[in-house]
């Protein structure tokens, strides 16, 4: 159906009421031409070349680069300090054309403007994958201030792809192989999984500042997860895999490998880190190795994956290929959806798993079907849960409760803004658990709109993220050249309520300052010292294995030779700690501890 311009900008005001289908029927999407997983796939399973299934999502302002509401390419080469000239927006055939005018499409992959219409495409799919109902059912911001995540596809040389909050950019590398240049920017899963890193920071930026091993994991399983639940969402490979694996995805499978082509010229491996492994805690809790301890929390949500599939089959009698579909469906509230419930700093695996139970208790209250057993099961079984969580689950109570507060505030109110919000913890600190002479600040202040597998609306949710910090001095010989320096302990909580008030979570990390004199402040007050003991035991622990150090440069801005896994800074008189900058693919399962022993080019 061809509509005027007028007619489009008016369907597009409505395109949240407006199903996929009939979006593609009004020219609301665009097709294009990405490489469904990498060349390397395209070149040995030619029926898998291309993702026939690639419709972007148009915008009014789409423009040459590609450049869209959220994201710009920059193809600067910092190597041979050169500007690639961007595909060119064709708005009257809604096309990318490269610098002769011929379209870019899977006919025409040679032009460096292929790659960056490849690697744009990819990433518009991608945040929408997020943004949707089925997923947190709000726009992301990014961690650093601006609205657009620039993109590099051709970075300069370098075996890498990473996220960089400080050039508020996703770098993506190439390097040779014998006569093979490889293009990380061309694959589908690196691409996936540098964004999850993008918009796990956008979502929760103080997750940044940690020394905890877990929560620098956590952000490399939000990489492998995406890359997963993304390529489940193509029907042809979701058929591929049905026969590659005889309907069991139990079986090792292009499903659970990341970066084909990277993996496979750089580490002599066919893939970086597989999704099907049977890591447990106990294997991994100990480490400093952030790429190999997410492998515990991705296996056990591929265990989740497969166990779904097969009940489905089973249980349903799907078919199974609706069964892999009603999986993927699912897979993406449960996975997507409980991001919103996590406390805003130091993020744990057993947070993640006990949110994802939430967010399906939500969703799912009745649970006739007991997928909250099975999750539980799965999560106890990896370590990550206690046995005694089961006792939990059977426990009766109310899937809603209202806090008891000091002040009433009304939630819209409170939504309203932030100084509403801030108002509304201030009044209550004594039953929020908030010391009185701490500056407490909103992290972030959001609405979402839901959905259920059924597209049903949850209720409209709040989500409210607030922090604050306390004071820790680095005392002893321990901390070697910190010792007597202050850093800060990272305290606060998320608020998600309903649009009736009713608490749908109250995830929080306490500080060691008392807040109260009742029963309740005072655990929370224990809770919060043990916390900062285990701050300074980490600080310590990371200090002695050499993984905090300074950033090494490289010339003309080419990515570093080495970058430490936490670096340090002065700020306002006291010593930061942070995650390193550049989150990036390179596997560190072999590394070593000692000296100094840092992710090379990550």
């Amino acid at each position: 159906m061809k509509l005027t311009a007028g007619e489009r900008l008016g369907v597009y005001a409505a395109r949240r009421f407006i199903s996929h289908t009939v979006e593609e029927k009004l020219n609301l999407r665009i097709p294009v031409d990405v490489y469904f997983q990498d060349p390397l796939v395209a070149l040995e399973n030619p029926e898998l070349a291309f993702d026939a299934n690639c419709l972007v999502p148009w915008e009014p302002g789409l423009a040459d680069g590609p450049t869209s509401a959220r994201f710009a390419v920059v193809d600067y080469d910092a190597h041979t300090e050169t500007l690639a000239a961007p595909a060119r927006w064709d708005r009257d055939n809604d096309r990318f054309l490269d610098p002769d005018g011929a379209p870019l499409n899977r006919n025409n992959t040679k032009p460096l403007q292929f790659h960056q219409v490849n690697v744009w495409a990819i990433l518009q799919r991608a945040l929408e994958f997020f943004e949707g109902g089925p997923g947190l059912g709000r726009r992301i911001p990014w961690g650093f201030d601006g609205n657009r995540l620039i993109v590099v596809p051709h970075a300069g040389p370098g075996e890498n792809a990473y996220y960089d909050r400080k050039s508020k950019s996703l770098q993506f590398y190439y390097f040779n192989r014998g006569a093979e240049r490889i293009y990380t920017c061309l694959s589908t899963d690196i691409v996936h999984h540098e964004f999850g890193h993008a918009v796990l920071d956008g979502i929760r930026p103080h997750y940044m500042e940690s020394v905890l091993p877990e929560t620098a994991a956590f952000h490399e399983f939000m990489g492998d997860l995406t890359a997963i639940l993304i390529s489940l969402r193509n029907t042809a490979f979701r058929q591929r895999l049905i026969e590659e694996t005889k309907g069991d995805l139990s079986k090792e499978s292009t499903l659970s490998r990341v970066a084909e082509q990277f993996g496979k010229n750089v580490q002599d491996r066919p893939y970086l880190r597989s999704a099907r492994n049977d890591r447990k805690m106990k294997d991994v809790a100990t480490g400093q190795r952030p790429h190999y301890m997410s492998e515990a929390l991705t296996g056990a949500m591929f265990d989740i994956l497969i166990r779904l599939s097969k009940y489905y089959v089973a249980e349903r009698e799907r078919t199974v290929p609706q069964a892999f579909w009603n999986t993927i469906q699912r897979m993406q509230y449960m996975a997507i959806q409980p991001l919103d419930l996590l406390a805003p700093v130091d993020i744990t695996f057993s947070d993640y798993a006990q949110a994802v139970l939430r967010a399906e208790e939500i969703a799912n209250p009745t649970d006739p079907d007991k997928y909250r057993r099975m999750m539980a099961d799965i999560f106890i079984d990896r370590g990550i849960l206690d046995a005694s969580y089961r006792a939990q689950l059977d426990k009766p109570r109310q899937v809603f409760e209202r806090l008891d507060l000091d002040v009433f505030h009304d939630v819209d109110v409170l939504a309203g803004s932030r100084p509403d919000a801030y108002r509304f913890l201030d009044d209550n600190r004594r039953k929020l658990f908030i010391p009185w002479n701490v500056d407490v600040t909103i992290s972030d202040l959001s609405s979402a709109q839901k959905l259920t597998r059924e597209a049903r609306r949850l209720p409209q949710q709040v989500i409210l993220q607030y922090v604050w910090r306390e004071d820790v001095l680095l005392e002893g010989p321990q901390f070697e050249r910190f010792e007597g320096q202050t850093t800060s302990l990272l305290c606060g909580g998320t608020l998600a309520m309903n649009e009736n008030g009713e608490i749908l979570q109250w995830a929080r990390k306490p500080g060691a300052l008392p807040s109260g004199q009742s029963d309740e402040s005072r655990e929370e007050q224990a809770r919060g010292v043990e916390r900062r003991n285990a701050f300074l035991q980490a600080v310590a622990r990371r200090i002695r294995a050499g993984r905090i150090g300074h950033e090494i440069g490289g010339e003309k801005g080419l990515v570093p030779t080495a970058i430490p896994p936490i670096t340090s800074r002065i700020a306002n008189g006291g010593v930061v700690f942070e995650l390193s900058p550049h989150f990036g693919v390179h596997d560190d399962r072999d590394d070593e501890l000692g000296g100094r022993v840092w992710q090379i080019s990550s």
